[in-house]
């Protein structure tokens, strides 16, 4: 770049002062903001002596109007997302005492008992209604099922399986509304109704053998990603099965509940859908051991 003279210099000091001047007559009449942003740009002209100077002035007022655009923007996305229940009690309880391995601490529940108390009864106050979606009617049942199944526990706790009860899945123990409900009315009469298999990976029993305990609670804005994961992460899981290309080692939840995985094609059909291994039709097939130690 070409070096100015001191007389083009100090032309070009003049020009700002003169710019400056005339952006300040202009913002006292709107509304005198704070501050402004003066950003120069040079522009060298090579086969000329001087420079062209190009001078953009960017007031608080732009920044007011971005600012109230980018507000806008969040209160759409705030709505979008607004739940119909909330949730938030029971995420913070599952983040506090549920590994990402889902291995449950029910003593760290029992401290927090009360809190664990504050959310059924959450649950029983504001029960689904038939303006609900389906996915708030999933997200609350699917809930309500694991943290009904967790009170089941911690009120008896310490034992080492959920199997230590009698009855536990028909034990009439759940208030919500004016209703008395029993885990399999949860899971039998309302869960498998809605016609979605992958609640069984949502759903918990408490035990090794079944889906992990997610350690965040469902909501009805991102259901269907964490169905979806929660059924290729137990497809995934070697614990609970073995899949390979001729050959399944497959979790009894697939041949106590057969019927559900069959309602759009084969089961095969549904475990590649979720399986990152292409299973042929005529694969060998057997079913795992279920373990029932408690998920701890």
């Amino acid at each position: 770049m070409k070096k100015m003279n001191f007389i083009s210099f100090s032309i070009l000091i003049a020009s700002f002062a003169m710019i400056l001047s005339s952006c300040n007559a202009t913002k006292k009449v709107v509304s005198e903001p704070i501050s402004e942003v003066v950003v120069v740009e040079e522009v060298v002209n090579e086969t000329k002596e001087d420079s062209i100077i190009e001078v953009e002035v960017i007031t608080e007022t732009d920044v007011i109007i971005q600012n109230d655009t980018i507000s806008e923007v969040e209160e759409v996305i705030e709505e979008t997302l607004t739940e119909t229940f909330d949730h938030s009690i029971w995420n913070e309880l599952l983040k506090k005492h549920v590994s990402e391995k889902g291995n449950v601490n029910y003593k760290g529940f029992k401290n927090d008992y009360t809190v664990l108390k504050s959310y059924l009864k959450s649950l029983s106050e504001n029960i689904p209604e038939d303006t609900w979606t389906k996915e708030d009617g999933l997200a609350y049942w699917i809930n309500a099922y694991n943290a009904f199944t967790v009170k089941l526990i911690v009120d008896r706790y310490p034992l080492e399986s959920i199997k230590d009860i009698e009855s536990p899945w028909d034990f009439r123990f759940i208030k919500l509304g004016k209703k008395w409900f029993t885990l399999n009315d949860i899971e039998h009469k309302i869960l498998r109704k809605m016609d979605d298999p992958r609640i069984h990976f949502g759903i918990v029993c408490a035990s090794f053998s079944c889906p992990k305990l997610q350690n965040k609670a469902f909501i009805a804005s991102t259901i269907n990603i964490q169905l979806d994961d929660a059924t290729k992460e137990f497809l995934s899981d070697t614990s609970r099965n073995n899949l390979s290309e001729n050959n399944i080692q497959l979790s009894k939840i697939f041949k106590w509940f057969a019927k559900d995985f069959k309602k759009e094609g084969s089961l095969i059909d549904f475990l590649n859908k979720y399986s990152e291994i292409t299973i042929t039709q005529n694969a060998k097939k057997s079913f795992k051991a279920y373990n029932w130690d408690l998920n701890e």
